[in-house]
Protein backbone atom coordinates (compact mmCIF):
# COMPACT_ATOMS: atom_id res chain seq x y z
CA UNK A 1 0.00 0.00 0.00
CA UNK A 2 1.36 3.56 -0.60
CA UNK A 3 0.31 6.70 1.70
CA UNK A 4 0.40 10.34 0.38
CA UNK A 5 0.36 13.62 2.95
CA UNK A 6 -0.01 16.75 1.14
CA UNK A 7 1.01 19.75 3.48
CA UNK A 8 1.31 23.46 2.87
CA UNK A 9 -1.72 24.27 1.95
CA UNK A 10 -3.42 27.91 3.83
CA UNK A 11 -4.55 31.01 3.19
CA UNK A 12 -2.92 33.69 1.08
CA UNK A 13 -3.35 36.80 -0.95
CA UNK A 14 -3.52 37.37 -4.56
CA UNK A 15 -0.30 37.91 -5.85
CA UNK A 16 1.22 35.88 -2.98
CA UNK A 17 2.76 32.13 -2.90
CA UNK A 18 2.49 28.56 -1.29
CA UNK A 19 4.49 25.73 -1.70
CA UNK A 20 2.61 22.62 -1.37
CA UNK A 21 4.07 19.33 0.05
CA UNK A 22 3.37 15.24 -0.59
CA UNK A 23 5.47 13.12 0.83
CA UNK A 24 5.09 9.45 -0.33
CA UNK A 25 5.74 6.04 1.66
CA UNK A 26 4.48 2.77 2.01
CA UNK A 27 5.30 0.15 -0.57
CA UNK A 28 6.49 2.31 -3.67
CA UNK A 29 9.20 1.49 -6.02
CA UNK A 30 11.43 5.03 -7.20
CA UNK A 31 10.07 4.71 -10.76
CA UNK A 32 6.55 6.56 -10.15
CA UNK A 33 5.09 9.66 -11.43
CA UNK A 34 3.20 12.01 -9.03
CA UNK A 35 0.51 14.50 -10.41
CA UNK A 36 -0.59 17.32 -8.67
CA UNK A 37 -4.83 17.81 -9.11
CA UNK A 38 -6.84 20.54 -7.54
CA UNK A 39 -10.88 20.62 -7.37
CA UNK A 40 -12.58 23.92 -6.49
CA UNK A 41 -15.78 24.95 -5.40
CA UNK A 42 -18.54 23.19 -7.34
CA UNK A 43 -16.05 21.97 -10.36
CA UNK A 44 -14.79 18.91 -11.15
CA UNK A 45 -11.20 17.75 -10.45
CA UNK A 46 -8.84 19.13 -12.74
CA UNK A 47 -4.85 17.77 -13.37
CA UNK A 48 -2.44 20.86 -12.50
CA UNK A 49 1.00 19.40 -12.72
CA UNK A 50 2.95 16.00 -13.00
CA UNK A 51 6.59 15.34 -12.69
CA UNK A 52 8.19 12.03 -13.75
CA UNK A 53 10.81 10.19 -12.29
CA UNK A 54 13.89 10.65 -11.48
CA UNK A 55 12.76 14.30 -12.33
CA UNK A 56 13.31 15.13 -15.98
CA UNK A 57 10.23 15.46 -17.36
CA UNK A 58 7.09 17.61 -16.13
CA UNK A 59 3.79 18.71 -17.44
CA UNK A 60 1.56 21.81 -16.64
CA UNK A 61 -2.03 22.94 -16.67
CA UNK A 62 -1.71 26.28 -19.08
CA UNK A 63 -3.86 28.04 -16.32
CA UNK A 64 -0.48 27.57 -14.26
CA UNK A 65 2.26 27.66 -16.26
CA UNK A 66 4.78 30.03 -15.74
CA UNK A 67 3.81 30.39 -12.36
CA UNK A 68 4.21 27.05 -10.59
CA UNK A 69 6.84 24.99 -10.81
CA UNK A 70 6.77 21.10 -9.76
CA UNK A 71 9.89 19.03 -8.40
CA UNK A 72 10.97 16.53 -6.04
CA UNK A 73 13.33 14.77 -4.43
CA UNK A 74 13.57 11.31 -4.97
CA UNK A 75 15.64 10.62 -1.45
CA UNK A 76 12.75 12.00 0.81
CA UNK A 77 10.40 10.66 -1.53
CA UNK A 78 8.76 14.12 -1.41
CA UNK A 79 7.26 15.98 -4.06
CA UNK A 80 6.99 19.99 -4.42
CA UNK A 81 4.31 22.29 -5.82
CA UNK A 82 5.81 25.71 -5.49
CA UNK A 83 3.00 27.90 -6.42
CA UNK A 84 3.43 31.88 -7.30
CA UNK A 85 1.46 34.75 -8.07
CA UNK A 86 -1.25 32.84 -7.42
CA UNK A 87 -4.57 34.17 -8.28
CA UNK A 88 -8.32 33.63 -7.27
CA UNK A 89 -9.33 31.01 -9.27
CA UNK A 90 -6.30 29.02 -8.01
CA UNK A 91 -8.57 28.64 -4.74
CA UNK A 92 -9.10 24.52 -4.52
CA UNK A 93 -8.34 21.59 -2.51
CA UNK A 94 -4.93 20.29 -3.97
CA UNK A 95 -4.26 16.47 -4.15
CA UNK A 96 -1.10 14.49 -5.17
CA UNK A 97 -1.45 11.28 -7.12
CA UNK A 98 0.87 8.73 -7.60
CA UNK A 99 1.33 6.10 -10.92
CA UNK A 100 3.24 3.73 -11.53
CA UNK A 101 5.32 4.38 -14.74
CA UNK A 102 7.13 6.91 -16.97
CA UNK A 103 4.57 8.99 -18.64
CA UNK A 104 3.17 12.18 -16.68
CA UNK A 105 -0.31 12.09 -17.60
CA UNK A 106 -2.87 14.56 -17.20
CA UNK A 107 -5.90 12.11 -16.71
CA UNK A 108 -6.86 11.61 -13.49
CA UNK A 109 -8.14 8.24 -13.82
CA UNK A 110 -4.64 6.89 -14.65
CA UNK A 111 -3.51 7.27 -11.20
CA UNK A 112 -3.88 4.70 -8.30
CA UNK A 113 -3.04 6.51 -4.99
CA UNK A 114 -4.52 9.78 -3.61
CA UNK A 115 -3.78 11.56 -0.95
CA UNK A 116 -6.31 13.45 1.01
CA UNK A 117 -5.73 16.99 0.17
CA UNK A 118 -4.69 20.07 1.31
CA UNK A 119 -7.13 23.56 0.91
CA UNK A 120 -5.55 26.38 -0.75
CA UNK A 121 -7.75 29.81 -0.74
CA UNK A 122 -6.90 32.91 -2.48
CA UNK A 123 -8.14 35.75 -1.04
CA UNK A 124 -8.11 39.07 -2.61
Amino acid sequence: QVQLVESGGGLVQAGGFLRLSCAASGRLSSRYVVGWFRQGPGKEREFVSAITWPGVGTEYAGSVKGRFTISRDNAKNTVYLQMNSLKLEDTAVYYCAARYGSAATTNVSRYDYWGQGTQVTVSS
